[in-house]
């Protein structure tokens, strides 16, 4: 078997066959090795880096995907330019610790007559859902292919895009996939804003105003620990702090319980709450978020 994985991929490779990906990691699994996956869609940063060096502190193998997922893009959202620096990711990705790099075409991912999706109901209809109906549809099909190729014991995402991880991990749950969710916190700049491959979309004042939402989301958490219980009260604050300090438009500000995602309105002990948020500057929209364990 390590013949068969020597002679089918050295470390430092990128693989664009999905055959040949499937058949590397169930030979890694043979030989006894961890894998843990990096699901990206390229255009690495720090966030990105971040999740690498965590699964590789916690497999023998990390497989990083590289890969601009349609499915997960409504026909007026910017799928066309989403940035693909891929000769970038591919160095930054090997100088943290990737041992393969499986980087799919489209068409092989999802061929013509492609009929098949994963729909996790209840956690994908709000917040995010609410605004981009489909979106979690593609990511959870999306995640799911991946993690069938690439067959790790652990598969690794940012806390930064909240709702998705938990989504997948309901995904997971639901459809007894035998693999660990690792949950990194979010990876912020020096000025607080989470690091985000859309940030380069904004212009210079837009870059000066956003750090408004990290600044909303902790007074939110300043406000919950000085005492106030009221869901309504808090979430009119950080609307305030937002509109006041910047052009934003709001899409949405919340307070939802952790595991569900339904909407709470007042607070109590025990309570585990993902305070979140999406806004406009222009044509680019952020998402942020903060976890409260009360």
């Amino acid at each position: 078997m390590e013949k068969y994985l020597t002679d089918l991929v050295s470390p430092g490779t990128v693989i664009r066959d999905v055959g040949v990906m499937q058949h590397t990691s169930t030979g890694y699994r043979a030989a006894g090795k961890r894998i843990a996956t990096v699901p990206t869609m390229g255009a690495l940063h720090e966030g990105h880096l971040e999740l690498i060096r965590r699964a590789r502190r916690l497999a023998d193998i990390v497989v990083v995907s590289i890969f601009v997922n349609p499915t997960q893009f409504a026909p007026e959202e910017d799928l066309d330019k989403y940035p693909r620096p891929f000769e970038q990711d591919v160095a930054l990705a090997f100088r943290e610790g990737a041992d393969c790099i499986f980087a799919p075409a489209a068409q092989d991912m999802f061929p013509a007559g492609f009929d098949t999706g994963v729909s996790v109901e209840k956690a994908s209809r709000p917040l995010e859902g609410a605004f981009r109906p489909t979106h979690f549809r593609g990511v959870a099909t999306v995640v799911a292919k991946l993690v069938n190729i690439t067959q790790p014991n652990i598969v690794v995402f940012g806390q930064k895009d909240g709702q998705q991880t938990v989504v997948v991990r309901r995904m997971l749950r639901d459809l007894n996939f035998p693999i660990d969710l690792v949950v990194v916190p979010t990876v912020r700049d020096s000025d607080g804003l989470a690091l985000s491959s859309r940030n380069v979309y904004l212009n210079p004042e837009q870059r000066r105003e956003a750090p408004v939402l990290f600044e909303s989301l902790a007074l939110a958490r300043e406000l919950i620990r000085h005492g106030e219980r009221s869901c309504a009260a808090i979430l009119h604050a950080m609307r305030a702090l937002i509109e006041s300090k910047s052009s934003a438009l709001i899409d949405y500000v919340s307070i939802a319980d952790m595991d569900t995602l339904d909407e709470v309105n007042n607070l109590h002990e025990g309570n585990s709450i993902m305070i979140s948020l999406a806004v406009r500057f222009g044509s680019t929209r952020l998402i942020d978020n903060i976890h409260v364990q009360l």
